[in-house]
């Protein structure tokens, strides 16, 4: 398998340095990409990145993932962001494990000569002073060459400047490539085209510092067609953890991806083969309404991050809320994951005393909770015969509910229409 090949026809590939392919088919090469350990979980931002390592160790070469522990603990150096904190060590060793446990979700760590590797640049800084960092590091990169980079040069330039932690900053993750190449031979740095210049840095750093040769290759940035932020929905980030993102909403962030993105995606993110992906092309043309394309991208990258249980489990959520699957599926889920499936839609607390004595479908409706604003209005909807409980139509007013309706002790479901989805909670 050739590496830049591979991203070529996926439409992954941005940069590459002169040299770097040619260097690629000579043989196992060790590279490396960096990512920010600011959480305990990676998020589906840093999906691209991760395919990156699947198909550089695929292709027979040695991955390396490096986490920032040390510039972790800077934070953001510009201030700008809110996402990026000063972390405590011990905070920043538990987003380390957490991290590992799903990269090796990913990635071999167990596979011989090209077993992928984890790598913390806390581990080489942590005893290196300033004074020797600006001595043996700050004097081979100048200000006039950083300035010399367009990505800096807007920055520097002007009133907003350039502050001493964001050039320091710079240098240290030069220094990272330069520690890799020197102590693991790692030739090759990748990461999204917005880190070209950061990357450049490095092979600078290993040329004026030892007179040694690496290379450099960015990845396109991923875009959404509508203009929005990849990876960001109404509820913020979508996690890689299950605690954080559920895997049926990250299921349901696959499968609701746009056509035209789905075209990208599919190549992007997943380890279908052409072959199998034109075949899908060509599917999702002939029938557009069964979202060929959205269903396969949504199976392989769950079934990847998750599992194939998992995946099983977010179909038949799907099937519960959108289908004709009865309410047994909910007790095949914890309490948590109902709330997941939940997450979103109107939620109430009732009392679980009253429940055990007795509620009429009205009160509960209307008065307990507020998914009707008023009695009168859910008399009328249910004589329409348009609202359900535990997916059975309620048949009047006056139906009585109690405890023994409870899901898993604790859950009734209310629908008005088909899907228009109301959870009750008994406490």
């Amino acid at each position: 398998m050739n590496f830049v090949e591979e991203l070529r026809w996926r439409g992954m590939l941005h940069d590459i340095m002169p040299g770097t392919e040619e260097l690629l088919n000579k043989g196992m090469v060790s590279g490396y990409i960096g990512f920010d350990p600011t959480a305990d979980s990676l998020h589906v931002g840093s999906l691209a990145q991760i395919m990156t390592l699947i198909h550089f160790q695929r292709a027979g070469h040695k991955p390396f993932a490096l986490v920032g522990g040390a510039t972790g603990m800077v934070g953001d150096p510009s201030g700008k962001s809110a996402e990026r904190n000063l972390l405590s060590e011990d905070v920043l060793q538990h987003n380390l494990n957490g991290i590992q446990k799903q990269l090796e979700k990913f990635l071999d760590f167990d596979c011989g000569a090209n077993s992928a590797q984890m790598v913390n640049n806390y581990d080489w800084f942590k005893s290196y002073t300033f004074l020797n960092f600006i001595r043996d590091v700050g004097k081979h990169i100048t200000v006039n060459y950083m300035m010399a980079k367009d990505s800096v040069k807007n920055r520097i330039s002007g009133d907003t400047g350039m502050s001493f932690t964001e050039f320091t900053y710079q240098l240290v993750q030069g220094y990272d490539f330069y520690y890799l190449w020197k102590h693991n031979d790692c030739a090759l740095q990748m990461g999204g085209s917005d880190q070209w210049g950061n990357i450049v840095t490095g092979t600078e750093l290993i040329r004026r510092k030892d007179a040694g040769e690496a290379f450099a290759l960015t990845t396109q940035l991923i875009k959404k067609s509508d203009g929005s932020k990849f990876g960001k929905t109404e509820g913020g980030n979508i996690w890689l953890d299950p605690g954080k993102t559920s895997p049926y909403k990250f299921y349901q962030f696959w499968l609701n991806t746009s056509d035209e993105d789905a075209k990208a995606y599919i190549r992007i993110f997943t380890l279908f083969d052409k072959e199998t992906i034109e075949t899908l092309e060509a599917e999702h043309a002939t029938a557009p309404h069964q979202r060929a394309l959205q269903k396969a991208l949504a199976m392989d990258i769950t079934i990847r991050t998750h599992g194939e249980a998992e995946y099983l489990k977010a179909i038949k959520s799907s099937e519960f809320l959108f289908g004709n699957t009865g309410i047994e599926f909910l007790n095949e889920l914890n309490d948590s994951e109902v709330l997941g499936l939940f997450e979103g839609m109107p939620n109430f607390s009732i009392s679980l005393d009253e429940l055990k004595g007795g509620i009429s479908a009205a009160d509960l409706l209307a008065a307990r909770t507020s998914v009707f604003p008023s009695k009168g209005e859910a008399k009328k909807m249910i004589l329409g015969g348009g609202v359900a409980i535990n997916k059975a139509k309620i048949n009047s007013e006056n139906d009585i509910y109690n405890a023994g309706h409870l899901i898993g002790g604790k859950f009734i479901v209310a629908q008005k229409g088909k899907k228009n989805y109301f959870l009750l909670i008994a406490e």
